[in-house]
């Protein structure tokens, strides 16, 4: 979700992956990485591009942890049940 969101987003606004990282001062490489679902969205990658994109501050992380309980729901579905 959080992957799909960002590309979304930055499509939506004429932006390429590039442009985002320098707007938001990170290196591309972590955007990219993010939008291939290879890296997680840190507490300050999700503050910038919160700013960015006109976001409430936890907009990002949100989506992270509820992409992270998903993940860990469905690995231990065993378990929980």
């Amino acid at each position: 979700m959080r992957r799909k969101k960002i590309n979304q987003l930055h499509q939506h606004i004429g932006i390429t992956r590039y442009r985002l990282a320098k707007e938001i001062g990170v290196p591309q490489r972590r955007i990219g990485e993010i939008v291939m679902g290879k890296r997680a969205v840190t507490p300050d990658t999700g503050l910038r591009l919160s700013r960015f994109f006109g976001m409430s501050d936890g907009f990002w992380v949100g989506l992270q942890t509820d992409y992270d309980l998903a993940v860990t729901r469905h690995a231990m579905q065993v378990v929980l049940n």
